[in-house]
C-alpha cells in the first residue's frame, strides 16, 4: 500500500487502496490518542496484565468519548 499522490500529480497510483488507507488512518489516530494517557506512554504498569488492563481502560475512554 502506498500513500496517495498529490492532487496535481500527472501519474496514476494504481497501488493505492483507499479503504486500507482509511483503516490505517484510524489506527494511527488511536495510537496518537493513547499517547495522551501518561501511564500508557511511560508504561508505569510493569506487569503485562496490568499494562493490558490500562490499555483496555484507555481504549474504553476513547470509545465512549467518540460516541
Amino acid at each position: 500500500m502506498l500513500l496517495p499522490r498529490k492532487s496535481n500529480s500527472t501519474k496514476t497510483n494504481y497501488e493505492f487502496d483507499a479503504h486500507l488507507y482509511k483503516i490505517r488512518h484510524l489506527v494511527e489516530n488511536l495510537f496518537a490518542r493513547l499517547k495522551h494517557f501518561r501511564s500508557i506512554a511511560t508504561r508505569y504498569e510493569k506487569p503485562a496484565r496490568n499494562f493490558r488492563a490500562m490499555l483496555f481502560l484507555a481504549c474504553t475512554f476513547i470509545w465512549v468519548k467518540l460516541k
